[in-house]
């Protein structure tokens, strides 16, 4: 018999593979490679949030013209909420919610969750405050993710970012190349620990 080369996870004994006999996928499993799949897909989620508010904040050119930099005067919320991208049904209630208020609101939320994300801090929080905003922009592209210039109607790219907000969350992202670890050592979280 020759042992397998997968490590065994704490408190189950190393299996041994006979020579004729080929790696099962419980064989193949690398939970440090899986950590920093995570690990990768946390960062690379954080870094869509922060950079929003980068792009929008100062206009570098690639959804916001520098022209329309909230530091030129520019209106983040407001100009998507009153825009062409908001459709159907609830087209009104979202024209009637653009203020000032959701420009600093959307801004905030964009560097809090992006900036938390990337640290690999207060997940649990960043999924639930990411996935509102996402749900929101979702609902207020809809239905027009329905016409014929969508490849696909019902799962787009804000559900996959909320998912990757959700999955990082709970399985704990944070602890491999983050904060994740000593952000749950501080007082406050271990008190609270939603903040985690």
């Amino acid at each position: 018999m020759m042992t397998s080369s997968a490590a065994a996870l704490p408190g189950e004994p190393v299996t041994t593979l006979a020579p004729d006999r080929l790696a099962t996928e419980r064989d193949l499993v690398r939970p440090e490679a899986g950590r920093r799949a995570l690990a990768a897909l946390r960062l690379a989620t954080g870094f869509i949030f922060l950079w929003a508010f980068l792009d929008k904040t100062f206009g570098l050119g690639y959804a916001t013209p520098p022209e329309r930099a909230w530091i030129n005067g520019g209106t983040p919320s407001q100009g998507f909420l009153t825009g062409d991208a908001v459709q159907g049904p609830l087209k009104p209630f979202f024209a009637s919610i653009a203020s000032p208020a959701t420009d600093v609101l959307f801004m905030i939320a964009m560097l809090a969750i992006g900036t938390a994300v990337m640290l690999g801090i207060g997940l649990r929080v960043s999924a639930v405050a990411g996935t509102l905003v996402l749900l929101l922009m979702y609902l207020a592209e809809w239905p027009a993710s329905f016409n014929a210039g969508s490849t696909n109607p019902i799962v787009n790219y804000h559900v996959i970012y909320a998912l990757s907000l959700i999955v990082v969350a709970v399985l704990s992202a944070g602890d491999t190349w983050g904060a994740g670890k000593a952000w749950k050592r501080l007082g406050i979280v271990q008190r609270a620990p939603w903040l985690v």
